[in-house]
């Protein structure tokens, strides 16, 4: 049997999606924060498991594996990535992420040197021999212009390989700008390119130590790593900034196919985690990608599927300030985790709250892989909000759960104004965000709720949906209607097809099997932009640049500049297929497991709510809330006044009656 295994590293739980003919499992570990590849491996035992099989035997019939790592991030938020040493354009220090007296930036104020063309080779190497000297483990070359004239940048990387050839055991890494980034802004590509660096080698030494344990494991597939984009890559293909986001970018993926399912081309996604609630968009079929993101502050200029991380995770904290409630962003992550989880937390969490209002079973969360305690979460509860606040422990825990649906609610209801159509479907997952569906999706105006039996591991199951795929671009800066518009496109797809042709041929792939899409992206007359593409079949034919002339036409007829012009070309891996179900004719009562005590207004009393096995409901079952629904992966709350079933593609629906 041929399995493709998909993992994705969170900030509490590791989360792991095996797929193979006829079957799919979902396992989900605990993140180990000191050593990433110690959950990775823990996912491959707990997949090798739920298939019953050695760990070596799934290996060897496993065809691929991908991963998603939260590295980079992680380097970021606690600042331990590599000591830089950025070379500059004269002016160009000023536009660094500079570190300063109240901590903020990466780079400290003493290892930035400026150069200007007029410097010798000598003084070239000499000032950054400085940098070399105080310390930096690596150099970022970033010089003014070099989106469109690199020549520059590379030499001074010649200049300093000449000193210190690869072969030297004290040669030292130089990262080039233009090698990240050729979009305009100066700064944005400064930033782009020392983020990329700063995580680096720390992402390099956990991706290959994780290779090497698989290779010793008897598997002999490809390793592919996501990318922010929505495909994924060999390591050796795979910069740092690219895997920035991929977990929850690649949720998109899953979200945009789910969709798909129903035709529908708006899709909404609702990811929450241990640590944030992450929301993105699908519109006409596409997804949002953000031009010029922020990378933890940091503005870029390496366009990404876009994702915004709201502070309301499973385990985000909740407080008062100046006598206000507040949630997040502050999370409690793995270690010491919420209150309920006994290892040390003393802060309440949005985990907390749930259990105190009966909606998680403290005796089967994660199917009983870990038993909470629901006196610790009480106290936690009772002493930072219930008795500063003069009301109980209940009241507390539903305003932490109603200031969270609402406040992710009013973020979701501003993507639905931005979708195509006023009625997008919302895809929810994560562990926990299926407790909070129906609320968020009252609170944003929607009435359609699609979660997949896989959604407490989303976006690993979203990963095996992706391809390897590598994107080029190249940067345009030409009017809209300049002559020379037409020849310089034509030239650069060709430059970027030739690339992406030996790039593929290389890894192996069939070149006759390839998919291309041609990107643009346009600039108003307001100085806005706004990202076109375009799927097309050989992009160096005339009519694939017709192709996306009449996509930019109907999308953005105002543009007045073509401000970059991007080659996407993607090999098929295997992947997860939806299959449909027949409906069963079996009562769900089958299904039903009890009932428990709901608090669901704040003062009333609790209400005896019927409890259901998630995993025993079958396609053609239907119930109305309120009702709880359980899994070993997460927990449903299908509030009063919701319709739940489940659907030929063993889907759980949620409809507003």
């Amino acid at each position: 049997m041929a399995y493709t295994i998909d993992i994705d590293t969170g900030g509490t739980f590791t989360d792991g999606f095996v797929a193979g003919p006829g079957i799919a499992r979902a396992v989900k570990t605990p993140t180990t924060p000191h050593d990433l590849t110690e959950c990775f491996l823990n996912c491959i035992r707990a997949g090798a498991k739920a298939v019953g099989l050695t760990v070596e035997r799934f290996l060897e019939q496993t065809d691929v594996v991908r991963f998603a790592s939260t590295v980079g991030t992680n380097a970021l938020i606690e600042r331990n990535g590599a000591k830089i040493g950025l070379v500059v354009s004269t002016g160009g220090k000023a536009l660094a992420p500079l570190a300063t007296d109240r901590g903020a930036g990466i780079i400290d104020a003493d290892m930035v040197v400026e150069i200007d063309a007029g410097l010798s080779p000598e003084e070239v190497l000499g000032r950054a021999q400085r940098l070399i000297d105080a310390g930096a483990q690596c150099l970022v070359v970033a010089l003014d212009g070099s989106e469109t004239d690199p020549a520059a940048e590379r030499a001074v990387r010649q200049i300093v390989k000449r000193e210190y050839p690869r072969d030297f055991l004290g040669s030292i890494p130089v990262f080039l700008s233009s090698d990240v980034t050729v979009r305009d802004g100066y700064g944005e590509r400064i930033n782009s390119a020392v983020v990329s660096a700063y995580s680096h080698s720390r992402l390099a030494r956990l991706l290959y130590k994780a290779e090497q344990e698989l290779r010793s494991l008897s598997y002999r597939g490809p390793f592919l790593i996501g990318h922010n984009d929505g495909a994924v890559a060999r390591v050796a293909k795979t910069r740092a900034i690219s895997t920035y986001n991929s977990g929850p970018a690649a949720g998109l993926v899953g979200a945009r196919a789910v969709g798909a399912l129903y035709g529908e081309t708006d899709v909404i996604s609702a990811d929450m985690g241990g640590t944030s609630f992450d929301i993105g968009l699908v519109s006409n079929g596409r997804v949002n990608v953000g031009l010029r993101p922020e990378i933890e502050g940091y503005r870029t200029n390496v366009p990404m599927n876009e994702v915004e991380a709201l502070g309301a995770g499973g385990g985000s904290i909740a407080g008062l300030k100046d006598g206000a409630l507040f949630v997040g962003p502050r999370s409690a992550g793995a270690m010491p985790g919420p209150a309920c989880f006994g290892l040390g937390g003393s802060e309440p969490t949005v985990t907390d709250a749930n259990l105190v209002l009966g909606r998680i079973d403290p005796d089967n969360f994660l199917g009983g892989a870990r038993k909470l305690d629901l006196e610790k979460a009480r106290a936690a509860i009772r002493d930072v909000l219930a008795e500063p606040l003069g009301i109980s422990i209940e009241a507390a825990a539903l305003a932490v759960i109603a200031l969270v649906d609402g406040e992710v609610g009013e973020a979701i209801a501003t993507l639905r104004g931005a979708a195509g159509s006023g009625d997008p479907l919302l895809n929810v997952y994560g562990g926990a965000g299926p407790l909070h569906a129906c609320k968020v999706a009252e609170n944003a105006g929607l009435r359609r709720i699609a979660i997949t039996p896989f959604s407490a591991v989303f976006s690993a199951f979203s990963s095996s949906l992706m391809d390897v795929g590598h994107g080029y671009m190249r940067s345009v800066g030409l009017a809209s209607g300049d002559p020379r518009l037409l020849e310089t496109a034509g030239r650069l797809v060709g430059e970027m097809k030739d690339t992406a042709l030996r790039d593929m041929r290389g890894e192996g792939f069939d070149l006759e099997k390839l998919s291309w899409r041609l990107d643009a992206i346009m600039r108003r007359p307001d100085g806005s932009e706004l990202h076109c593409s375009a799927a097309v079949g050989d992009p160096s034919e005339p009519q694939a640049l017709q192709t996306l002339h009449a996509t930019i036409m109907t999308e953005a007829p105002d543009a007045v500049e073509l401000s970059s012009l991007g080659l996407f070309v993607s090999a098929p891996v295997p992947h997860f297929r939806f299959e449909e179900k027949s409906l069963s004719a079996e009562d769900i009562a089958v299904a039903r497991t009890g009932q428990r005590d709901i608090v669901t207004e704040t003062g009333g009393a609790p209400a005896m709510v019927p409890v259901f096995d998630l995993e025993k409901m079958l396609p053609g079952h239907r119930l109305s809330g309120p009702a709880l629904l359980e899994s070993s992966k997460t927990t449903v709350w299908v509030a009063p006044g919701w319709q739940a079933g489940i659907d030929r593609f063993a889907n759980l629906m949620l409809t507003r009656a």
